[in-house]
């Protein structure tokens, strides 16, 4: 988490919301990337997204399998719906999101019993450092 933290602040250094994401198969980092939305203008730039797209390219496999996704930010329903399709079998994420999160704050897409993939699910590591980084953001844009 401390790496996803860490490149949650180099998002906020350009302008981006600051969330991180690092891919792990036990100690190999797979991938990782922070929000690209303003620097790419596209909406899919999510953190998430983008080490999942890179993890298959390095692995050649779109199943992820046997990996954990550690973020920043609870992932919201397009990111969620990535990591169950990639079959990602652990995740674990920093601070809730009330607004948009689909790993228990709205809804739990990671552990929906109706699908074919969920998550094993851990929430709230360095919930706080998380937090404080979006609302200093946050704050900065008002």
């Amino acid at each position: 988490m401390g790496r996803a933290l860490e490149l949650a602040e180099i998002a906020a250094s350009t302008e981006e919301v600051p969330v991180g994401a690092v891919l792990v198969r036990g100690t190999e980092v797979l991938a990782e990337a922070h929000n690209r939305t303003v620097a790419d203008a596209d909406a899919t730039s999510h953190a998430e997204l983008l080490t999942i797209r890179s993890a298959s390219m390095v692995q050649g496999d779109w199943r992820l399998l046997d990996t954990t996704l550690y973020v920043t930010l609870e992932p919201c329903a397009m990111c969620a719906g990535a990591i169950v399709l990639s079959r990602i079998p652990r995740v674990v994420y920093a601070a809730a999101d009330p607004k948009a999160g689909m790993a228990g704050s709205l809804e739990n897409l990671l552990q929906e019993p109706r699908l074919n993939h969920r998550c094993e699910l851990t929430s709230g590591v360095r919930a706080e450092e998380s937090a404080e980084l979006l609302r200093a953001f946050f704050k900065r844009l008002r």
